[in-house]
């Protein structure tokens, strides 16, 4: 009986300490260590940089789509893509026989009317001389008054048409001049300096200018290039004409392009889709409520080096602020932040008190923040924790409290 009982309180001092273990086990799995985890920073000394980002396109600051004003058969392209001109540079060539020909049809008849006027004027001369004797003649009472009459009216028909053909030579002069012109139009020149950047037509192509201008050749001047930045709606309200930016470029990211923000148009580009402007177009204003806005903003820089290509897509920082050697807390730390620019930072004193302090907050990117007053180098901050902190365990400070 006696053995018995032994057995048997064995039996249960084991089970009890098999579940004093497994409770143990399962408290430390779920429940952890009653020592709370936090995820923490050190305020360091630093620089910072708060910029709005922007996505852009690098073209040439001068690009021109030189077109034809003649129409006919294109018989020559002197140019490809990259040849570099100079203003007057020949270009292309169309077919010139017919205003070859029509310009000489228009020089035939303005020397016609020259010939007229020569014989006009030699009429008016005779006329004169008949009109001089019959006034000698009516003196003398040689010949009757209607016979000087008929003299002197032969006179003014004789200077009326001679009026009439210099007004005539005239204006063919202006239509010789026109067809020089026209002529002109088949050689295609350069209306500037810089890089062929696109040809739009081959030789022996039917070209037509009667109702647009056609565009032969795409000229850029890639010694300096635009960049064309849309600034999104919500950060157009942060940034200005004049303020300091740099981008860069997806071929090198490491490469920065400093510049200035030349301007901010005053409109997105999606005005030119509005209805109220354009009335015969349907839809204008809901596609305009259904889209992000996006103002152009505009930089120039130089490419003396021609490293940037048209077209290329830039990521533009917009430069707000920038702050050198001041002390920085990660963005996650900051807690409540006011308009005013206060915020809270739960700071981390000894192992487990945690105190609550306001501080006063300068520039923020998002990453890193500027702390102003409130904290000092080596605070350490809370950025994060495996349990969420309870407001009971923390000790409130303001800004001005040790």
């Amino acid at each position: 009986m006696m053995k018995y009982s032994l057995k048997r309180k064995k039996l249960i001092l084991c089970i009890v300490a098999f579940l004093v273990v497994f409770l143990g086990g399962i408290r430390t799995l779920f429940f952890g260590n009653s020592t709370q985890a936090y995820i923490t920073a050190v305020v360091k000394r630093g620089d910072i940089e708060e910029s709005v980002l922007a996505s852009g396109i690098v073209r040439p600051y001068r690009l021109v789509a030189v077109g034809a004003r003649a129409t006919g058969r294109v018989i020559a392209v002197h140019v490809s893509p990259g040849s570099i001109v100079k203003e007057g540079d020949l270009l292309a060539e169309i077919d010139p026989t017919d205003q070859k020909n029509d310009l000489k049809r228009k020089k035939a008849v303005l020397s016609h009317y020259y010939a007229s006027l020569v014989e006009q004027e030699a009429h008016l001369t005779l006329a004169q001389k008949n009109l001089a004797r019959q006034k000698e003649m009516i003196k003398a009472h040689a010949i009757s008054r209607a016979n000087f009459d008929e003299a002197a009216i032969q006179v003014k028909i004789r200077e009326a048409q001679i009026a009439q053909l210099r007004e005539q030579i005239v204006q063919a002069q202006i239509d010789v001049k026109s067809a020089e012109v026209n002529l002109s139009y088949t050689r295609i020149t350069a209306p500037s300096s810089g890089t062929v950047l696109a040809t739009v037509v081959e030789e022996g192509q039917n070209v037509n200018a009667v109702q647009s201008v056609p565009t032969i050749v795409i000229l850029g001047d890639l010694s300096k290039m635009t960049v064309k930045a849309q600034i999104s709606e919500a950060d157009i309200l942060k940034v200005h004409a004049g303020q300091a930016l740099y981008f860069t470029i997806f071929g090198d990211s490491q490469r920065r392009y400093n510049g200035i923000l030349e301007t901010v148009e005053p409109a997105p580009e999606a005005i030119r889709n509005d209805i109220s402007i354009h009335p015969e177009m349907s839809g204008g204003s809901s596609a305009l409520a259904s889209s992000a806005i996006y103002y152009n903003g505009l930089v120039h820089v130089d490419n003396k080096d021609n490293f940037l290509r048209t077209y290329m897509t830039a990521q533009v920082h917009i430069i707000l602020g920038r702050s050198r050697n001041v002390l920085l807390v990660p963005s996650d730390a900051l807690h409540d932040e006011t308009k005013e620019h206060k915020a809270w930072v739960w700071l981390l004193v000894g192992k487990n008190k945690v105190v609550a302090k306001q501080v006063t907050i300068g520039l923020n990117n998002k990453v890193m923040a500027e702390v102003v007053s409130g904290l000092n180098e080596g605070d350490v901050v809370i950025t994060g924790s495996n349990d969420r902190l309870r407001l009971e365990d923390i000790d409130w400070q303001n800004e001005d409290e040790i």
